[in-house]
């Protein structure tokens, strides 16, 4: 493996301020004697680790683009289809190391996780006082334990180096990946370590890291693993915060400010005009005809998806099936052009008409509550190994704010059947947010078929369920680091 110098960032990364000036400083090697000394030194380090977990297209993971975690990883799902590119890629299953669009998550981001290794290191060395070490800690950590998770989810387990190799960057030390145990292990550890010293859900800052993001991080590691008791257990302590709620509006959750107003968001990026953290994702959906403003058309879904909804489900809202386009054509399912023609416009959030530029200020929704409650009647039926009451109930307070009736429980008492409804309502819930219907579909052993059915692919099979680690990162192993199943 590379070993990275620690990268530094000049001014206050407040995501929930959403600070402009955001230009990267590199220190190279830090003489500890001077720097971290001071709170602000301390802020700065913090705000080094949000830096990567950005909607930016060049360096953030969580962008909205096709760089970014969600949109291909939603394109290897029946929520979009892709018709060129790297989206047409996912959309078959056909990746392999030569593509870099499936393999730059690991190449450009796990160097991150060194950096916060780093960075804690910095700080515990630091002179401020133990209540700002405890605190700043607790958010890199935070940081750490989610960037980890979210490869993990991609490729399996990472390379992860110690702080001992990190410190002595000049001496050759090529390391093999982690086991799976020891990998989940390192997750659990961070995010659990920066729950104990985090801000209760109720007194976080907007956009900043929580007790509840924490344990709803914890909660998609233990999905990944099938650990339902402790899948149960943190649900249980998310609702006891008492701080949660559905919002009854759920299509007002991606207005301009409907994130921020929101008392369901765990999780959110705030976004800007300017960039400092952007969301493009009107820019990937909408044709360039569509108006009053339109944008690339780089995205369609599959009118598989918008099928597998019932009419009235609120939740289908911003799956737009019929436009009428600047040049006066109406098109529709039956009259689609090269708009339609895969399925609807996924587009999800306020279309921001007046917008001046490509970007939106509709911040990124990572994390809701319904996670909370739909993760929590998984976890009660697989315990029990068959549908029940309590966990249909969780179920239907999801439908029932998406305006829809009821389910009953004779209809849903094997687990194979209620584990199908859960995964429908999962998709139909958090399409276009994290890209987390992909661990769904692959939690239930449903990612490759689901493949075949939607797309009639001759290219998926068992081993897509993780990305291709690159050609680069192998060599760099020197034996060591061994590629997925499937790839060589």
């Amino acid at each position: 493996m590379k070993v990275y110098k620690i990268l530094i960032l000049s001014g206050v990364f407040a995501l929930g301020s959403c600070t402009k000036d955001l230009n990267p400083v590199d220190y190279g090697d830090i003489n500890t004697s001077i720097f971290p000394k001071s709170a602000s030194d301390i802020d700065a380090l913090v705000n080094a680790a949000y830096y990567p977990l950005r909607g930016a297209y060049g360096n953030g993971i969580f962008s909205t683009s096709e760089k970014g975690v969600m949109y291909l990883s939603d394109a290897t799902t029946e929520t979009l289809h892709g018709a060129y590119g790297d989206q047409l890629l996912a959309t078959l299953h056909n990746f392999n190391p030569q593509d870099l669009g499936f393999t730059h998550y690991y190449d450009d981001y796990n160097n991150k996780i060194s950096m916060m290794t780093q960075t804690i290191d910095l700080i515990n060395k630091s002179s401020v006082s133990e209540e700002v070490k405890r605190k700043a800690i607790a958010q890199v950590r935070c940081a750490r334990g989610l960037l980890a998770y979210t490869l993990f989810d991609l490729y399996g387990p990472l390379v992860v180096a110690p702080l001992d190799v990190l410190n002595n960057p000049l001496v050759e030390a090529p390391l093999a990946r982690l086991s799976n145990d020891d990998m989940v292990k390192f997750i659990e550890d961070d995010l659990t370590a920066a729950d104990a010293d985090l801000p209760l859900p109720s007194e976080a800052e907007y956009g900043r890291f929580s007790k509840g993001l924490a344990k709803m991080i914890l909660i998609r590691l233990n999905l990944h693993e099938k650990r339902y008791d402790k899948v149960l257990a943190l649900a249980n302590d998310i609702i006891g915060y008492g701080t949660y709620q559905l919002d009854p509006n759920y299509v007002g959750m991606w207005d301009l400010e409907g994130a921020k107003n929101s008392k369901e968001v765990i999780w959110a990026i705030p976004c800007d005009y300017a960039g400092t953290s952007e969301n493009q994702w009107q820019l990937m959906v909408l044709p360039a005809n569509f108006s009053p403003k339109g944008g690339f058309g780089t995205i369609q879904s599959t009118w598989y998806f918008y099928d597998s909804f019932e009419p009235t489900d609120k939740r289908r809202t911003m799956l737009i099936s019929q436009y009428t386009g600047t040049d006066g054509i109406t098109y529709n399912r039956s009259s689609p052009g090269t708009f339609l023609n895969y399925g609807p416009l996924p587009l999800k959030i306020n279309q921001d008409a007046n917008r001046t530029t490509g970007l939106t200020t509709v911040d990124i929704i990572m994390y809701r509550y319904a996670d909370v409650l739909l993760s929590k009647a998984e976890a009660i039926a697989n315990l029990a190994g068959a549908g029940t009451q309590p966990a249909l109930d969780l179920v239907n307070q999801i439908r029932e704010r998406a305006g829809l009736a009821d389910k009953q429980l004779a209809n849903y008492t094997s687990l194979a059947d209620f584990n199908d409804l859960i995964l429908l309502e999962r998709s139909h819930e958090f399409w276009c947010e994290n890209g987390q219907y992909r661990a769904d579909l692959i939690r239930m052993g449903k990612f490759v078929s689901r493949c075949k059915l939607v797309e009639n692919s001759v290219y998926t099979n068992d081993s897509k369920k993780l990305y291709p680690f690159s050609l680069t990162a192998v060599s760099e192993g020197k034996g060591k680091f061994i590629q997925n199943p499937g790839y060589n």
